[in-house]
């Protein structure tokens, strides 16, 4: 049994780090007779600046993208699509407006503690996606805790406080000074850079490889 390591570089408010997670799972499931995997995730902040929080999602990404909403538009549905595909809710990806999403990465840093770091990230997937929730609100927060069995008290007591930001900033500054600079990213032991929700085949191609090498 050969033993992969992968770290996750990913923003709870990027699609296709949604969509390129369930793809590794699939990906995973199809190796697990030969290779025992680890996850872990890692912060990325897609809207770094908090003053940036609010602002309904179609006309933002209008704007930093160069295109028109329509445009936009078909873009999200399109990742709709895929994302149903793959058995993702993604029913409110064009209704939800830009996040702030630090205090979210402090709690996936908390859940981890906790051995629930993935589920928690999938359940911000969820809520930011599915529900157009406002993953910068404590509230739906602690709601996303106590859907993956996490306390919602401690979680509470964890926003209150400064936990776990440091952590959340050393994340961002090694993966950038990495050279990192789109997410998903996937790094595969320590080694490898597989980037971008790559399909379910093209994952397992590159993951025998480095298992051979390994």
């Amino acid at each position: 049994m050969t033993h992969i390591k992968i770290d996750i570089v990913s923003d709870i408010a990027c699609p296709w780090c949604a969509i390129g997670y369930a793809r590794l799972e699939q990906a995973m499931a199809r190796l697990s007779n030969d290779m025992l995997f680890t996850v872990a995730w890692h912060a990325f902040e897609l809207n770094p600046d908090p003053s940036g929080d609010g602002e309904p999602i179609l006309p933002a990404l209008s704007r930093k993208y160069g295109r028109s909403e329509e445009e936009m538009r078909a873009n999200q549905s399109q990742m709709m699509a895929i994302a149903n595909s793959l058995g993702l809710n993604f029913d409110k990806l064009q209704e939800r407006h830009t996040r702030n999403t630090f205090d979210a990465h402090r709690l996936v840093k908390w859940a981890g503690e906790q051995g629930k770091q993935t589920e928690m990230k999938k359940a911000l997937f969820e809520s930011y996606f599915g529900r157009a929730e406002n993953v910068s609100d404590p509230d739906v927060l602690i709601r996303c805790a106590e859907t993956v069995s996490l306390d919602g008290a401690a979680a509470r007591a964890v926003l209150a406080s400064d936990d776990y930001a440091a952590q959340v900033r050393e994340d961002e500054a090694r993966y950038q000074q990495a050279g990192v600079s789109a997410v998903p990213a996937f790094i595969i032991n320590d080694k490898y850079l597989i980037s971008g929700a790559q399909e379910p085949a093209s994952l397992i191609s590159a993951l025998q490889d480095i298992a051979s090498e390994t």
